[in-house]
């Protein structure tokens, strides 16, 4: 059994989860000469559910060449990634706060999805890592937001860095009438899913 994991991700809120889960992890961020956002662009055509299952396995390549490049101790590697999709319109994260007003007034009064892909890797110091991947789905109805609801929203920053320019967690929960699926999945890391995942992986979890 792992006693820790590597973490792929700068969020806080996968950290927080893991460490209600019993999880002790260490960050494995990009090098600063990494160009992490191309790993995200979007094929042309490219389905949702494609997209975030190849953007995780992109990232997840990444991240286990970034351990060997560093010499770091072996341990499993997790990395996940999540997009809203409003129909097979992918919305990613607002590039400013225009956009992340465009964002929500098009989610306003709509039914859309939440997609996250979580994968897991225990590299090996003799062949191949193995690796585990799971998806999520889950599904978010908005009430009809008010525009000066959506200007004010955008206003406290929350939206920033946010794909589909919200935070289930955060003040965005007010105009939400109805979710279905995981809650965790939504907020960026299912917990059933990595469960799973880590379990297969060999890491010990809270229960």
């Amino acid at each position: 059994m792992s006693d820790f994991i590597y973490l792929a991700s700068q969020s806080p809120r996968r950290q927080q989860l893991l460490a209600q889960w019993g999880v002790r992890c260490e960050q494995l961020l990009p090098d600063a000469d990494e160009d992490v956002e191309a790993l995200e662009a979007v094929l042309p055509g490219e389905a949702p559910t494609a997209y975030v299952q190849r953007v995780t396995g992109l990232k997840l390549q990444a991240s286990l060449e970034r351990l060997r490049r560093r010499g770091l101790p072996l341990a499993p590697v997790l990395c996940a990634d999540t997009s809203v999709a409003l129909g097979r319109r992918i919305l990613g994260k607002p590039v400013d706060p225009a956009d992340a007003q465009r964002m929500l007034a098009d989610l306003s009064g709509q039914r859309h999805r939440v997609l996250t892909a979580v994968a897991v890797a225990r590299p090996s110091a003799r062949g191949a890592a193995r690796r585990w991947a799971a998806l999520s789905r889950s599904q978010v109805v908005f009430d009809d937001w008010r525009a000066t609801d959506i200007r004010r929203y955008v206003a406290s920053g929350e939206p920033m860095g946010k794909a589909g320019a919200y935070a289930i967690q955060g003040a965005a929960a007010l105009h939400i009438r109805h979710i279905s699926g995981s809650y965790s999945g939504i907020m960026g890391l299912p917990a059933h899913e990595t469960a799973q995942l880590l379990r297969a992986a060999g890491v010990k979890l809270a229960c």
